[in-house]
């Protein structure tokens, strides 16, 4: 029987975060409302039950490859699969996209949802010893890991840092990257320093590759049946 996606998701309260950019030295606080967010990121097991895809490997990996018009596009798919509103308008074309703030379906974190789940309350780089929290290249044996086999954060969220970075709804900087996505916490290849809850890489949204893949988020309203 598959378990529903909310009974994996969590609660996080409302809050404020300060995003910084290193390339800039901009630093900006932003008010966040109250939201879900997946405990863990999307496995290749719901990604594949959602699109029809058949995924190699084992089921409990973290999807990767998928580029940010995937996770889009999936996170629409899965809302209809639940009965939900998806949220992502997107073009005819396939170029364009809008968000439904009223639709209740399952979405990106915007990187500044991203952040304040990370952190937890906490406030320093990490929320714990990295070896303890996160896949990445001084423990990972350079492959990908199953999903919540490192210890959480505070709020009950796996993998945040580590083995997977995660694609977020915000463009990096509309000016100087154009449609270049945000992606947030560090992957199974990377060295110590990119395993930060404040470090942000950007990439192109139909940027695919090994080390990149999402979690889902939720804004307040409906949840499937039997979530938290």
């Amino acid at each position: 029987m598959n378990v529903r996606t909310g009974d994996r998701m969590v609660d996080v309260r409302a809050g404020r975060v300060t995003l910084a950019d290193r390339r800039t030295g901009r630093t900006w606080a932003v008010d966040v409302a109250p939201y879900r967010i997946g405990m863990y990121p999307v496995t290749r097991e719901l990604y594949g039950r959602v699109t029809g895809g058949r995924p190699d490997g084992p089921l409990r990996l973290p999807v990767e490859s998928v580029s940010w018009w995937d996770a889009v596009r999936f996170c629409n798919a899965l809302s209809v699969d639940e009965g939900l509103t998806p949220v992502y308008e997107i073009a005819a074309d396939g170029e364009g996209v809008g968000w439904d703030t009223a639709a209740d379906g399952y979405r990106l974190p915007t990187e500044a949802e991203w952040e304040h789940a990370c952190r937890a309350g906490t406030t320093g780089p990490r929320y714990g010893t990295l070896d303890d929290i996160a896949w990445y290249r001084g423990n990972s044996a350079e492959r990908i890991h199953e999903v919540g086999g490192k210890v959480p954060n505070p709020w009950g969220l796996h993998d945040t840092l580590g083995n997977v970075w995660e694609w977020c709804w915000d463009h990096y900087d509309t000016e100087v990257y154009g449609s270049y996505r945000v992606l947030r916490g560090g992957g199974w290849f990377d060295e110590h320093w990119s395993c930060r809850a404040s470090v942000r890489r950007r990439s192109h949204p139909t940027f695919r590759v090994d080390d990149v893949g999402f979690r889902v988020a939720r804004s307040p309203g409906v949840r499937p049946a039997g979530a938290r």
